[in-house]
């Protein structure tokens, strides 16, 4: 028999419980709250300083053309949008500095290959090296060797170990990869609703510090923020076919797990992986979120598909800032060490809006037919 004492103590018990549980977040305060913030640390714990307070003087600008100084781009993987936004960044803004890119490399997330185009790419002695490091330890040697012939590095999102800001680079530039994964943990609980739900989560089994910094920070938001979603299934793909690894990553969830409410993938390669394993499942009603604003992504959320959200990176402006730091170090200007993009919030009622802000390019005509 249910006593009054037992009643009293069952009900004190379970508030409790309550009390102990975290607070739920709204996702909506939350993301409007991001706007504007950066909550990314650098490589090596550095404060982000804000792209917007790169500059150069007029007088500046014509002591770098004077130069006719020389660029390599080296990237990591060349194959989504990201990466070409990238370079379009760099080269818009080299061109206005006088400054001739001889040379754009794609490593394929090969850390031997892109070694290889380093070698390649100093034989044309190049004034200037802007980079991301696919591995930043198996390459730290190449460029060591980049920064004692006494090329001026600027590194995109990571930076090799044994290397020092000021001396063997100019600065390093990347988007708040920390803010997007929290955007994608908000945009998650947003389209699960009040009964959240169980999801899983496909990472890049890599030492990326970037890709890491996504994960870390879309797992602590669910964690912090939302009692009502819980993390069931986790599984890192280490590329370099990103989307096939999580197609099948995403299949398995699916099997093992028929109660999925939703998928992260840490960017829209892979998410493309998950969105091809959803639609094999039959499973109309799995939320998605990622980070990167690709257009086929983009085309799934704009057609209400399984794609609900994502954090955006801002590519071209980042490649704008990286060039501009060049140009610091042509100069001997001093340099902040880590220099940052906000997070930007993306979903299908602001998707026309933010790829404008992204790619600095109207939506691509398959994105705008996708919205009617």
């Amino acid at each position: 028999m249910l006593t009054r004492r037992t009643l009293f103590g069952s009900i004190a018990a379970f508030a409790m419980v309550l009390s102990a549980m975290p607070a739920m977040a709204d996702p909506d305060a939350a993301l409007a709250a991001l706007q504007g913030n950066v909550l990314s640390k650098g490589p090596n714990g550095e404060d982000p300083s804000p792209a917007a307070d790169l500059t150069l003087s007029a007088a500046e600008l014509d002591q770098i053309k004077a130069m006719n100084a020389t660029a390599a781009i080296v990237m990591h993987y060349g194959g989504n949008d990201w990466s070409r936004a990238q370079i379009e960044g760099l080269k818009f803004q080299f061109g206005e500095m006088g400054i001739e890119v001889i040379a754009v490399t794609d490593a394929g997330f090969k850390p031997e290959k892109q070694v290889a185009d380093i070698e390649t790419v100093m034989a044309r002695k190049p004034d200037v090296m802007v980079s991301v490091p696919t591995d930043p330890s198996a390459t730290a040697s190449a460029y060591l060797a980049v920064a004692a012939a006494g090329v001026k590095i600027v590194f995109m999102e990571n930076t090799p170990p044994g290397m020092t800001v000021g001396k063997d680079y100019v600065s390093v530039v990347s988007a708040d990869n920390y803010g997007n994964g929290v955007a994608a943990a908000h945009l998650m609980a947003k389209a699960l609703g009040e009964d959240g739900g169980k999801i899983g989560l496909v990472f890049h089994a890599a030492d990326f510090f970037v890709t890491r910094q996504r994960y870390d920070a879309f797992k602590a938001t669910i964690a912090e923020n939302y009692p009502n979603i819980e993390i069931v299934a986790e599984q890192g793909i280490g590329g370099p076919d990103f989307s096939g690894d999580a197609d099948k990553v995403a299949s398995a969830m699916l099997t093992s797990h028929s109660d999925l409410d939703g998928i992260w993938a840490v960017w829209d390669v892979p998410a493309e992986g998950v969105i091809s394993a959803a639609r094999v499942a039959g499973r109309d009603d799995l939320v998605i979120t990622t980070i990167d604003l690709g257009e086929n992504v983009a085309i799934n959320m704009a057609q209400g598909g399984y794609v609900k959200g994502l954090g955006a990176q801002r590519p071209f402006d980042q490649g704008v800032a990286e060039a501009i730091l060049a140009g610091y170090g042509l100069l001997g200007k001093e340099a902040p060490a880590f220099v940052a993009l906000p997070a930007l919030p993306v979903s299908k009622d602001n998707l026309l809006e933010a790829w404008q802000t992204v790619y600095r390019t109207e939506a691509t005509d398959n994105i705008k037919k996708s919205m009617n």
